[in-house]
């Protein structure tokens, strides 16, 4: 059972460097095929991110609801099947078309938190499950740390070995899986498809079953709008700006994952025991604001990467917020919140990249520019979120915060 539980945060693991592993290429690849300056790669790269994006959040119920029928073994092994193949074929890919193929491609294989999650929960007793998901949860968090880093190190080998390197990967990775994962859908547990089970959407549905809960959902919509500005334009901003290679780029994104994590998984019960909730939630706007301002105008690529830390010292904001509706749903509804606030994050993945981007194209095009206008948008979307937080009726509970 270890083996197969080691498998299932692998397989998370190279699902979250999948995303991070190209984001230090990205910039060099697309200028490559393109011909073009850094403004246009941007605007392609935006693009990449959101098909990515919009496959996983449409699939994701999909591919739960077929391990539920056919089995958790033969959804994740198709998967790992199709990322390996897809990786190989973006890594010999000549043309943008090709490429947009393989993020959908990627996207619809990398949506398999809910089966790995699922296959969990079936090898799990029931006072183990909270804390094996929370080993899924740490899958992903050290996936977008080890991608960046290592995509970073490998585009010194030219834009193309990074894919080749998630290739094998996903491969390796199938074949640990076939030797130790069983299958863990039985005859009695197998259910037939529901096409009801199918919508991405229907947690938006649950907001109006949860009282009290709009303004904080829009607060947290307008922060994960925000802090997409990272994965968008990091890439582009490093390249136009500072001229990184993508070394530089991958370290820089892997301080800040790293930064993100040490918060998120210690500190941040400092700052909830001097501050509470709705404390931590307006210090994580305030905070991010300041980085954000700070990146946009800062001229030296140095003072950026010793800036990078305290940009994870910010990454408290959507925990904190979570928490703070989270205590004031009923225990009946937390399902149906947590349903949301994932959909929620979605659907800013989707809808943050091509708008990042766009602005980045239109303040940088033709050469020199300021390429740090993306973030100051940033700013604007934290400022109307700061505005909702403080403004009478902001999100708020009468509890105090925990020790």
């Amino acid at each position: 059972m270890k083996a197969a539980k080691l498998f299932l945060v692998s397989t998370v693991v190279i699902d979250a460097m999948g995303v991070g592993l190209i984001m230090p290429v990205m910039p060099d690849l697309l200028r490559e095929i393109t011909g073009s300056d850094i403004a246009n790669a941007a605007l392609w790269g935006g693009l990449l991110s959101t098909v990515f994006a919009l496959m996983q959040f449409l699939c994701a119920p999909l591919l739960g609801a077929l391990s539920d029928r056919f089995g958790r073994r033969r959804v994740l092994f198709a998967a790992l099947a199709g990322m390996s193949l897809d990786y190989l074929v973006m890594g010999f890919a000549q043309t943008l078309w090709l490429l947009v193929l393989g993020r959908i491609v990627a996207g619809v294989t990398a949506a398999t938190q809910s089966v790995a999650s699922a296959a969990m929960s079936d090898l799990s007793r029931p006072e183990e499950k909270a804390a094996n998901f929370g080993l899924i949860g740490a899958g992903f968090g050290i996936g977008f740390v080890i991608g960046p880093l290592l995509g970073g190190l490998l585009g010194e080998f030219g834009t193309r070995a990074p894919f080749f390197a998630a290739a094998g990967l996903a491969a390796l990775n199938l074949a640990i899986g076939y030797l130790a994962l069983p299958e863990t859908v039985t005859d009695a547990r197998r259910r037939p498809i529901d096409p009801r089970r199918l919508d991405p959407l229907g947690a938006f549905r649950a907001l109006g079953r949860i009282p009290g809960t709009s303004r904080a959902i829009a607060v947290f919509f307008l922060l994960q709008m925000a802090f997409f500005v990272y994965p968008a334009i990091w890439s582009y901003y490093g390249v136009a700006r500072f001229g990184w290679d993508p070394g530089l780029i991958g370290l820089s994104l892997g301080i800040f994952g790293i930064s993100a994590a040490i918060m998120q998984g210690g500190l941040i019960r400092l700052v909830l025991r001097y501050l509470g909730e709705r404390g931590t939630v307006i210090y994580g706007l305030c905070m991010n604001a300041l980085v954000f301002v700070l990146l946009a105008l800062l001229q030296s690529g140095t003072l950026v990467l010793i800036l990078v830390p305290l940009a994870g010292l910010a990454a408290v904001t959507s925990p904190a917020i979570q928490g703070l509706v989270a205590r004031a749903v009923p225990d009946d509804e937390q399902g149906a919140l947590q349903g949301l606030f994932s959909a929620t994050g979605a659907l800013a993945a989707i809808l943050s990249p091509p708008i990042m981007t766009t602005t980045f194209f239109w303040f940088t095009r033709g050469g020199e520019g300021f390429a740090g206008a993306p973030f100051l948008l940033s700013v604007g979307l934290l400022a109307v979120a700061l505005g909702l937080m403080l403004a009478p009726g902001g999100p708020r509970i009468s509890k105090e915060a925990p020790a």
